[in-house]
């Protein structure tokens, strides 16, 4: 499966999310379990944050896992990559047009313990 993340513009709240989408249907959403392992094409470009504003942030990873942060907020987005170095970026600061392909879905935890140990409490401020 390939997929390119893409800009979808909400109509009710009227805001501009990044999702993942078809590579040859931009308009159709793809989603994507929690625990799935992406590898992009290139060196992952994201938004600028903070001081250095009109200067697009790199990183230098092209693998990343899937997962969905900061839960318990409501009015927030869950959505993230956690790349190798421990680094969570949320999607919603990705650039438009990446490719990335699925390396592998997440293993279906057997057990409660299992599920408990998958687990996991992450805060993206």
């Amino acid at each position: 499966m390939r997929s390119v993340t893409t800009k979808h513009n909400k109509q009710l709240r009227q805001r501009l999310a990044v999702a993942f989408a078809a590579a040859d249907d931009p308009g159709l959403a793809v989603c994507v379990m929690p625990g799935t392992e992406l590898a992009f094409a290139g060196e992952v470009a994201c938004l600028p944050i903070g001081l250095v504003w009109w200067k697009t942030k790199t990183i230098s990873h092209q693998t990343a896992i899937f997962r969905q942060v900061n839960k318990e907020r409501l009015a927030a987005h869950h959505d993230a990559l956690e790349f190798p170095d421990g680094r969570t970026v949320l999607l919603t600061f990705l650039c438009e047009g990446q490719a990335a392909t699925v390396l592998q879905l997440p293993a279906q935890p057997a057990t409660a313990a299992e599920a408990q140990a998958q687990k996991r409490v992450t805060y993206v401020g």
